[in-house]
Parts: structure tokens; sequence; C-alpha cells
């Protein structure tokens, strides 16, 4: 780092740095680097937000105000968050921290200059140059995982104590109410979700707008779809005006569609404010931008697609005729080949009603229900689950009222408008830019939305027709999404790239006993033979295929729980195992370990240099048998000793399994874990006194014993209290899918089972949360 560390240069970061810079400061990096022309600027990192966390003392506060939110009841959730905002606001930037954003902010313009390949306009490139200074979470812009528009960002600022305060500031806004609901319903722990703040050089548009790299209603990858407004862009993203829309083949990159909209105000800066002045009809009316320009940005949206390998959603706009890209990220709404299929299906459908209302398509799909007419965000309980939501535009304080709704409908706005996109993401339709909406639709006791055909009807489908909906909807078993993710149990590399292709959210429980008994030596022989870098290179022959078939879902390894009678079957154990009359009870998980470090060493050594060597931060770590906090404790500074830190892409789980992890699980997660695996067959055993493989008492063991299910239950709920995530990875959810009911209720965070089991878990679980009214 050229300054300090707590500030990088734009092209000094890259697609790697998301943990340090966010999504947004990452892709800016990249997008430097593939000469793309982006408007100059410096990052305020992460870790100068955590180091700020830490010397203001907010981490309490921020984690005592999140033990009592409940984030879907809106007064709740807007006092949790006003709380943490004022304290962060409050709170005094450290010396060393505003320094380094003052020194970046005055090189700025020097910096700029040196840029071989963009030339500013040379009225911007002055002492004390207007920037933007926007949030870059560290868990957004994630291709599974999209936080657009949660934060904050400020436009036009000017002068380095004020770019000091509007950081200060963007930290704050990682803590809006729409925020902490997004990261509570996407399960993110909020303490580890960092923010890094992005200062770049302001483009003074004269035209600005969004593209996507493929249509985002029909997902036709040979489209590019722009859209355009007069002035500063934030008036498109919002929603507030309409604009006007293109569409441009990539194979002859012309324009095969076009819409010009009436624009009614655009956004400027006069000084140093931004304001918002109304257009006559005459000028908001014309094309705001010309053809030849809408190309030139659309070969640049292909250009951004083929470096990410991923279609976009772009962020531009114009100076002086000079066009830049703001920023670039992953589209988060493509669904896949059966599920297209399954939407031309509900396209097709004939509605025998009267139409009452056009706008543009924003979001496919097919809806009945009761039109509700709001306008704020604080009307937004007004909304009840089945309703249709009427408003003039949404902003992420209206994300609530949208998961309860089943269509939306909006007066403005466009295809890539808030409202189009997170309809697309919520998977309901929308229609956008419906002129005259809120009172048309105010009068009617039932509308149907044709998202798809931008088309409002008057009355609702009948139930025949609306059962014939859901049948057209539902997706096959293979490519249901749930808000409950579904892992797999794995023990053989063999079978690794083909349990990848199923519908998983990654490998909940990785067991390390088949691929230890494959290598057939005792790992204590070969430590004592110095051959211990051969278990380690073939460990990490067989991780390595976990990690890359299914990268980037995680793979969950669980350290070596072999017990001593197992542990003697292998070449040499007989000379380093106890007999034991009870190795089920006896020295094995997480008291081995501590006692006796060295084979442990060595699983930490291979996780560690297939994360840093190899490149694959999708291997997380999980404890066994750890029948005591002490326990815990120790070994967790065996894995920090091997240069092991938990973080954003490095989660350390512990197996809940025994009695004691139930009772006092509060310690457990106190001393410092982010998740859990409930290991339902030894937990029932031991909870009942019962050996599930004693064909005398078999017929005893049931985990849908009311013990074992109390503790299943207290399990996941103390995870929730401490913010971390609850897995379970025993036989039973497989074998009981009321028990699947019970844990999606309880609010369980995966559910991890055998390959052949996932389609049909998946399904009950989909079928639950459905009924409940969850939605991923």
């Amino acid at each position: 780092m050229t300054q300090s560390k707590y500030i990088l240069w734009f092209d000094e970061v890259d697609k790697e740095d998301i943990p340090l810079v966010g999504g947004k400061g990452a892709n800016l990096g990249e997008m430097v680097a593939a000469k793309i022309p982006v408007p100059f600027g410096f990052i305020v990192t992460a870790q100068a937000y955590f180091q700020f966390v830490k010397e203001s003392n907010l981490e309490k506060v921020i984690r005592d105000r999140c033990k009592l939110l409940d984030h879907k009841d809106p007064k709740n959730l807007q006092q949790t968050a006003s709380h943490i905002q004022h304290a962060i606001k409050q709170a005094a930037m450290p010396k060393e921290i505003a320094r380094a954003i003052m020194r970046a902010y005055l090189d700025l313009t020097v910096k700029a200059k040196r840029r071989p390949t963009l030339k500013y306009r040379l009225a911007s490139l002055i002492e004390n140059p207007p920037v933007a200074v926007r949030s870059s979470a560290t868990a957004e812009d994630l291709p599974d995982a999209s936080f657009a528009g949660q934060q904050a960002t400020f436009l036009n600022v000017i002068g380095e104590a004020n770019v000091v305060k509007k950081v200060q500031d963007a930290w704050a806004s990682l803590f809006t109410p729409r925020a902490v609901f997004y990261r509570q319903e996407q399960k993110f722990d909020h303490t580890k979700v960092g923010i890094a703040v992005p200062v770049q050089l302001m483009v003074e548009s004269e035209v600005s707008g969004v593209m996507f790299t493929v249509d985002p209603i029909t997902n036709d990858k040979g489209t590019v779809v722009v859209e355009a407004v007069l002035g500063l862009g934030e008036l498109i993203v919002q929603g507030a005006v309409t604009p006007d829309h293109f569409e441009i083949a990539k194979n002859t990159g012309k324009i095969t569609n076009k819409k010009i909209a009436y624009q009614n105000r655009f956004m400027l800066r006069e000084g140093a404010e931004n304001r918002i002045k109304k257009l006559s009809q005459e000028k908001g009316s014309v094309q705001k931008i010309s053809d030849a320009d809408v190309v030139k940005i659309a070969k640049l949206g292909v250009a951004l697609e083929k470096h990410y390998y991923f279609p976009q959603d772009v962020e531009w706009a114009m100076e002086d005729g000079k066009i830049y890209i703001v920023q670039t990220r992953p589209i988060t709404t493509l669904f896949k080949k059966d599920e297209k299929v399954q939407t031309q299906k509900i396209e097709k459908m004939t509605i025998a009603l009267p139409k009452i209302l056009s706008g543009d398509p924003a979001s496919p799909g097919i809806a009945s229900g009761i039109p509700r007419v709001i306008f704020r965000p604080s009307e937004i309980d007004k909304v009840l689950p089945g309703d249709v939501l009427v408003t003039s535009q949404t902003n992420p304080d209206f994300v609530p009222a949208m998961k309860r709704a089943v269509a939306i409908v909006t007066e403005r706005g466009g295809r890539t408008s808030h409202a189009a996109i997170v309809s697309r993401e919520l998977g309901i339709p929308a229609v956008v830019g419906a002129s005259g909406a809120t009172k048309v639709l105010a009068q009617e006791k039932g509308i149907t939305v044709h998202g798809g055909k931008g088309e409002i009807y008057k009355g609702m489908l009948s139930k025949s027709q609306q059962e014939s909906l859901k049948a057209a909807s539902a997706p096959a078993a293979s490519h249901l999404k749930t808000a409950t993710k579904v892992l797999v149990n794995m023990a053989s590399p063999a079978r690794a790239a083909e349990v990848a292709k199923l519908n998983v959210d990654g490998v909940g429980l990785l067991r390390a006993e088949f691929m230890i008994a494959d290598i057939g030596i005792h790992p204590k022989k070969l430590i004592r033979e110095h051959k211990q870098e051969y278990f380690i290179g073939r460990l990490t022959e067989d991780l390595l295929k976990f990690c890359h078939a299914f990268n980037p879902r995680p793979v969950v390894y669980r350290a070596t729980d072999f017990k001593t009678n197992e542990y003697r079957n292998l070449k040499g154990g007989a000379e380093f195992e106890p007999e034991e009359p009870n190795p089920m009870l006896g020295y094995r998980g997480a008291y081995r370990y501590m006692s006796d470090p060295k084979v442990f060493e060595l699983e930490l050594e291979t996780v560690k240099r297939i994360r840093e060597k190899h490149g694959f931060t999708n291997l997380w770590l999980m404890l066994p048998f750890v029948r005591t906090v002490r326990e815990l404790v120790e070994v967790k500074k065996l894995i920090a000793a091997a240069g092991l830190t938990r973080s954003y892409s490095f989660k350390l789980w512990m197996m809940v399994e025994i009695p004691s992890n139930v009772i006092i699980l509060d310690q457990f997660c106190e001393a410092g874990i982010d998740g859990v695996s409930i290991g339902s067959n030894d937990l029932t055993m031991l909870i009942l006194g019962t050996d599930r493989d004693n064909t005398e008492v078999a017929p005893e063991f049931d985990e849908r014993n009311p013990a074992v299910l109390w503790a299943i239950e207290h399990v996941v709920k103390t995870c929730h209290k401490y913010g971390i995530t609850a897995s379970i990875c025993g036989q039973a959810p497989s074998d009981y899918p009321e028990l699947v009911e019970k844990l999606v209720q309880w609010g369980i965070t995966s559910i991890s089972v055998n390959a052949d089991a996932v389609d049909t878990v998946r399904e009950n679980v989909y079928n639950v949360e459905k009924k409940l009214g969850k939605r991923k």
C-alpha cells in the first residue's frame, strides 16, 4: 500500500481484493487495469472501517443493539438502525485515518493527470475537485448476493474535510434500515460485513444511464440494453424518471429497438449542491443520446462482459462528449434454461380480462391481487401478503413491502430501475413506467399484472387459472431455489465433480476419514519417518478435487474424527493407538488435537496451502467432538498459530453432537465460532443413551424424540441469538419430512444431506418455505 494501510488507489486493486475494498472497489480496480475509461480515484479500505469501529468501541454497541433486533418489525428495525448510525456518526474519526483520506484527496488531481488512458476535462482536474463518495460493502456485488443500493452515495463532494465527513457518513450507511434488513434476510453477521469507500472524480454528466449486457426481461444473451436520462444518473437508478430505452444486437452492433420517454426533471450540480430542476415538454421529450453514442456504450458493455466472463449491470456517464464507466457489477437476476422455458409458457397464457393500463415490462410473470397504493416508506405496513404494490417509484426502503407483494407496478422508472431489479431478484412480476397507475388502480378491487408484456388488467384470474399458473411456474426440483441452503455430505474425492452438478449450495460436511484411510498409513508413522510432505501432498490432492468442483460454493472440511479402533486399522496404527473399551466416548476429536497436535497441524497446513497457494478460499474448517469450551479455546490457538484467521472467506464451524454442546452453547459461541453443524446421529445417541448400531436397542433410536427436538431447536435459536449460522448434517432430515418443516420454522441456516437425498430435501424445504411465506 503506497500511502497507508487505510488507502488504496484504483490501479492497486483487482477482483482478489474484495475483503479489503468491497465488490464495487474491486471492480473499479479491475476496469482500470482493463483500460476501461473509469474516472480515477482511491478507496478508503475496509481495514480503516474496522479500525474505526475498534478504536471507537462500536462493536459492542452494534452487537448489543442487534441482539434486540426484530427486522420484520418496521419500528424496531428503524430504532435499531438509527441508534447504530447515530453512534457511528458521533464517534471521533481516528486522526491517522483522517489524515490518510485528506492526503489522498489532495493528491487525486495529480494522480489522475498521470493516467495515460484517460483524458479528463481540464475543468474537473482542479485543486479540490468534486468527487463521488460511494459505499462498497465487503459482501457486495457478488454473483449470488447483490447489496446494490443498500448503502449511501454522495455526489459532488468538495474539500478534504467534507470528504472525511462523507466517508464517515458512508460507514454509518452500512446500518440504514434497508441495509440491516437485507443482511438479516441474507443471514450475514452485521459485525463481520465491512465497508470500503471509493472516492472517485465526478463526471459532470450531460447524459447518464444504466446498461445491462443481457436483456434483463428475456435473458437474451445476444442483446445489450442501454437506458439514458439527462443529467446525473441518480434519478434513473432510483426510478424517479422514465429513461429512453435502447436495445442493441451484439452480433451486428446495431440498434434493434428504441423507445424515447418524456423526462420531466433532471439532476445537476450547482456550486456545492445537487439540484433537481424541471424540464419543459420540448426538452424532456427529445432523444437523450445519439444512436452512435448508444452503440459506443454497448461496445464497452460487451468488453466488460468478456473481461468478467459474466453478464454485467453497468452505470455510465457522459461529459463533454466522452463516455465514462462509473461502476459495474454482476447481474444477479439471470434465470436458468429450465426457468426460461417455464417463463415462456407463462407468457403465452391467455388473459381474458379487460386491459386498463400499460407500462414497460420489468420482471416477467403473471399475478393477481388487491392493488395497494403507497407513496412513501412509512406506509409499507399497508401492503399485506398477496397484495399488488402500486407506487410512483420504489427505493431500498420499500423492500420489506416488495417481499410481501405478489406483483409491483410503478408510475415511473425503466427496466434498470430499483423496482425492476428487485422484482427480478424476488421473482415477482413487475410493470414500470405505467403513467397514472396510482390514481387509476386505487379504484380497483382486484387486478392482474402481466410483467412480461407490461400490461395491467381489470379483475383477478379465476382460482383454476391461478392453480394452472402455479403449476406452470413451479420449477423442477433440480432447479428449486430456497432461502434455507441445502448442502451435501461427502467423503470420496472420486464423486466430487459428479455431485457438484447437483442443485446444492456447497459441501456441509466433508469427512476427512475416507481420504486418510485411502492414504493407508497412520499419520504419526509418517511424522516419525519425516514423511509429513507425503501426507500433506496426498490430502491436498484430494481436497483440491472438492474445492475445484464446488468453487465458489463453500466446502466445510471436518478435521479427522477417527476413533482409536479405526486409527488402529491403518498401517502402523497399533503402535500409536491405545485399546479402549468404548472408543465412541474415548480419545477422539478436539481433545486429541489439544493433547497431541502434530497430526492436526498437518491438516491445518494442508488447509492453508489450498487457500493461499492454490487460491481456493472456499475451503472452511469444522471441529468435531468438542467436549468443553477449554478444548475449543486451545484448538483455536493451534489454528491461529498455523496462520489461519477467521474472516469473510474463512469460517470456523463446530459440530454440536454432545449434550454439553447444547447445554452451554452460549459459552461456545462467546469463545468465537462462525457456525455449528448439528450431528443429529451422535447427538440423538448421547441424549437417549442408545447405541444406534446395537440391534437390541435400535428401535429406541429416534431423532424425533421430544428431548432431541428440544435440543435441536435450542441450538438453532441460540445461534440466531449470537448471529452465527446453524446447520444440521445427520441422517434425520433425509428420513423425516416433518423434521425438515420444524427446522425451517426454527430458522435453520442450512441442511446437509447425502447426495441421493438432495432433490427430495430441497423440494421439502421449498414447500415449507412457500407455506411460511419465505423467499430466497
